[in-house]
């Protein structure tokens, strides 16, 4: 995951990256800007891994910005010649655990 992690770091440091439309859409809607989003990069951790996704390898990575603001951001895996943004969002503390880095079990498997 560090070989992961440092590859998607210097993609991002180089540009190297896109926004899906719903990615767009969402950074709107949530006032996540680009700076905020390379900061997490920055000094982010990779918290999941979807090695199988339907679109292609991806992750899901965990960050603070310079602010303290917590955001994921789901990416491509480096594989591509340009990291696809695919969704980013501030973590809802319902659902993740106190460091936001594991879900909480769902109220639906009750």
């Amino acid at each position: 995951m560090e070989a992961l992690i440092t590859e998607i770091r210097r993609k991002f440091a180089e540009d190297q990256f896109e926004f899906s439309k719903h990615a767009v859409d969402q950074s709107i809607l949530r006032h996540i800007r680009v700076q905020e989003i390379r900061e997490v990069i920055a000094n982010g951790q990779i918290i999941e891994n979807y090695p199988q996704d339907k679109y292609g390898p991806s992750c899901l990575i965990f960050g603070l910005t310079e602010a303290k603001r917590p955001i994921h951001i789901q990416c491509s895996y480096p594989t591509r010649s340009l990291i696809k943004i695919i969704t980013l969002y501030e973590p809802d503390l319902n659902k993740w655990n106190d460091n936001l880095t594991q879900r909480r079990p769902s109220n639906d498997d009750n």
